[in-house]
């Protein structure tokens, strides 16, 4: 059996995942030999300036900031398999390239990790965050806050809610936080510093389209490492993301616009909920929707917006 050589970018997240990947490699292919490459993308580069206008600083635009140096590797034949947070992966991916699987699905919802509680969060406060859709649901949910840019990887960030003035709290993935070991309820501390966490319910905050699904990544047409890489796929998270990502293909959203979606699979019923945020001021649109083929509920949530 080939070596299979796993790319990832170099965060203690990504490489979590990436190991999570390896595991459940060889659990499934004991003697399956697996060789991680680790590369620096265009996001992990341009810390200066903040993470929706990195794209068009480097002329990426929608290409996906954290992923263009993994495809490049991907296309050349350096790496097999991009290892990828699923929430940062474009909606449509380029002809040359293919979502093949996802590993098993974390908690969904974000956190808030603060000097004072979500609860207490109001009028003025200082909110921490690089990603849009979490800028615009903290202002339609606790008006009068004031969103302040946050880049850096999950420890930096942390470190930066606990001991920087600027911020009164952030918001993270919870399943980021899980997956790097630090509490999602109650209090912990960085550097003797208390912090509060309160996970964020995603009916109340919407989470992104993928967000804590693992994707795989592989070259189109590479039928051996897809054959490979196919017998880890989760299943029900393949379904669910499947069908939020396909929602945004019909909104013709990309990474970075302002979009909420969660979804919860029964047995085989699927249930959808998006909030949606216009480009400019204005309220967000709001729908529901449920059904058993995933597809058609995404196009559903789509009709359904109001």
């Amino acid at each position: 059996m080939k070596t299979l050589r796993l790319g990832t970018r170099g965060s203690a997240l990504a490489l979590k995942q990436a190991e999570m990947t390896e595991a459940a490699l060889t659990s499934a292919f004991p003697d399956l030999q697996v060789e991680r490459v680790i590369i620096k993308t265009t996001g992990d580069r341009r810390t200066d300036v903040a993470l929706n206008e990195v794209a068009k600083a480097e002329g990426v635009w929608d290409k996906g900031v954290f992923i263009k140096e993994l495809e490049v590797a991907l296309e050349q034949g350096g790496i097999d398999v991009a290892v990828h947070s699923l929430k940062d992966l474009p909606t449509v991916l380029e002809e040359p390239f293919q979502l093949r699987s996802v590993l098993e699905r974390a908690p969904v919802a974000d956190a808030w990790i603060g000097k004072i509680p979500w609860a207490e969060v109001s009028k003025g406060s200082r909110v921490g965050t690089s990603s849009v859709r979490r800028a615009r649901q903290v202002q339609f949910l606790r008006p009068g806050t004031r969103v302040v840019d946050l880049r850096g990887n999950v420890p930096t960030r942390l470190e930066k809610a606990a001991i920087d003035p600027e911020y009164d709290g952030i918001i993270l993935a919870e399943a980021g936080l899980r997956r790097l070991g630090y509490p999602v309820e109650g209090m912990f501390e960085i550097n003797r510093h208390p912090l509060f966490v309160d996970s964020l319910p995603e009916g109340e905050f919407f989470p992104a389209a993928g967000q804590g699904a693992v994707g795989l990544e592989i070259r189109r047409g590479d039928e051996e490492t897809g054959q490979i890489i196919d017998v880890i796929n989760h299943g029900v998270t393949w379904n669910r993301v499947s069908a939020e990502r396909e929602f945004l293909r019909l909104l013709d959203a990309g990474c970075s616009t302002p979009i909420g979606v969660w979804s919860k699979l029964t047995g085989e019923h699927l249930e959808m909920g998006a909030r949606v945020f216009p480009d400019g001021q204005g309220m967000p649109r709001k729908a529901e929707a449920g059904g058993v083929v995933p597809l058609e509920v995404a196009r559903q949530l789509f009709q359904n917006l109001k």
